[in-house]
């Protein structure tokens, strides 16, 4: 969490100062994608590039992918046990894929061919052999596990990268979420038995729910992709996705996919067993994404743009000791000490910014002992003893992220729908809703669905096959064949 030391009530309005107009111009409910737009330039996220769908990450929005890498390693550590690694080792693998190795695995390129950018030129001279950038590193990586795993004493082999990777095409370029390139972590591992990969990918799954949860409080389903929608190439693909309620869209959140042995056999990636027996390892790769950022601006954002006047010109050092107090207990502080912008223009700012906790000290404060402390949530004001601050200010933060997270659950449990029939199901898409409905687990089903509710919003489809599973009474049938259902599928439209 980022936390703000205002100075506002300490510094003065110069006169002469010039001052830039702050404000939105559009409300999130009545033009979402303006409103978007407007929040990430004006938030100081994001500064637009010469390239459609290339974005410039600025410190702001950089600063929370820190926290969220923070978090990750942190995670990583508690879920092996007791403060214990998980054994994943960084390393980082080449941008440039040769066409030879992008081709191996015909499936998967297939699944990625749209989107493959290609290096043809050196200068004005054509490359004998084009090179593609990477929309992701399966090939890249693949030919080196096959060098470095011999026998069973090699597994498991745990490798992830932070990196960027680029993919081309696409029609409307979202900051954050639909980007040209953008920057994640990718885990790619090998384990001797598919019960060894099985369970590390519902343990990566689980942690990418807790970043969500528990450090950007946005609630998130659980659930396996269906064959249409999976990974191109692997044997299933696990994901959590989230929902924005104003758009009515779900919005895939991270995902840990098995790719069974698949790409072992392309690769030849085999391991001498106890027995001396050659035998095809077992992959996962699982991948988060800056999406994250944009993800958690569609949830929390908002169109409050508050405006206040103080003026006094006091009590730098009361402020600046506070804030080393604060940073010393591990929080993070910023101290906003400029002159040239008056107190009410600078509230403004910081809340685009969406920093949860403003800190304001006056000469009042300073007689009393004591400090103002304003939540952004909910605007509640509360003077704080300076002894007690920092155990104060730890308790708020903790009751922001709960708060956040059960109002965004809340807000999302109100989005799902369940339906038994096709008329119960579009009435539930056209009013915005996810749609929880028995499915017969068939792709030529699936596309059939994606065919008859295309139009301008997009097409659904299937979100997700949640892992909590409701009941399904035998007899139960599909709702858009009426075969019989296998399981319940969450469908919607998404971004």
């Amino acid at each position: 969490m980022r936390f703000f030391l205002s100075l506002e009530r300490l510094a003065a309005k110069k006169e002469g100062k010039k001052e830039t107009g702050l404000g939105l111009t559009v409300k999130k409910g009545e033009n979402f994608g303006e409103w978007y737009s407007e929040v990430v330039v004006m938030g100081d996220m994001i500064e637009y590039y010469d390239i459609s769908g290339c974005y410039i990450l600025l410190p702001w929005s950089y600063a929370i992918w820190d926290v969220t890498l923070f978090l990750l390693s942190f995670l990583q550590r508690f879920l092996d046990g007791e403060i214990k690694n998980l054994g994943v080792e960084n390393a980082y693998f080449p941008l440039f894929v040769s066409e030879r190795a992008l081709v191996t695995e015909k499936k998967h390129v297939e699944g990625f061919a749209p989107e493959v950018a290609w290096v043809t030129k050196s200068g004005e001279s054509a490359l004998e052999v084009p090179i593609a950038i990477r929309p992701t590193s399966e090939t890249v990586m693949y030919p080196i596990f096959a060098k470095r795993i011999r026998g069973h004493r090699d597994l498991p082999f745990k490798i992830n990268q932070w990196c960027n990777v680029v993919r081309w095409e696409f029609k409307h370029p979202t900051p954050f979420i639909r980007s040209r390139e953008f920057l994640w972590q990718e885990g790619h591992t090998a384990y001797a038995t598919k019960e060894e990969a099985d369970e590390e990918v519902y343990a990566v799954l689980d942690l990418y729910r807790r970043v969500y949860e528990e450090l950007l409080a946005i609630p998130v389903i659980k659930g396996v992709k269906s064959e249409v929608e999976k990974f191109a190439g692997g044997l299933y693909t696990t994901t959590v996705e989230a929902f924005i309620p104003l758009t009515g869209r779900g919005i895939q959140g991270a995902t840990s996919h098995c790719l069974g042995q698949n790409f072992a056999e392309m690769f030849d990636i085999v391991f001498e067993d106890e027995k001396r027996e050659r035998k095809k390892v077992w992959q996962n790769s699982w991948g988060l994404t800056t999406r994250t950022i944009g993800v958690m601006i569609m949830v929390h954002g908002d169109d409050k743009v508050p405006y206040k006047d103080v003026d006094t010109q006091k009590l730098f050092d009361a402020a600046a000791s506070t804030a080393r107090q604060l940073k010393a207990a591990g929080l993070r502080v910023k101290e906003d000490t400029r002159d040239n912008y008056s107190p009410g223009w600078k509230y403004s700012n910081w809340e685009l910014k969406g920093v949860p906790l403003r800190v304001e000290i006056g000469p009042r404060d300073l007689a009393n002992s004591q400090v103002r402390v304003v939540r952004r949530d909910t605007g509640a004001k509360e003077d704080v003893p300076m002894d007690k601050i920092v155990d104060r200010i730890s308790e708020l933060l903790e009751e922001i992220q709960l708060q956040l997270l059960e109002k965004a659950r809340k807000e999302r449990d109100d989005c799902i729908v369940k339906a038994y029939t096709w008329k119960e199901f579009m009435k539930a898409l056209d009013d915005k809703k996810m749609v929880l409905a028995p499915w017969c687990d068939e792709e030529k089903v699936e596309e059939d669905v994606k065919a008859r509710t295309k139009g301008e919003s997009g097409a659904a489809k299937t979100l997700c096959m949640p892992l909590d599973q409701p009941d399904l009474p035998e007899g139960t049938k599909c709702f858009a064949s009426e075969k019989p259902a296998k399981k319940w599928a969450l469908w919607g439209r998404s971004y």
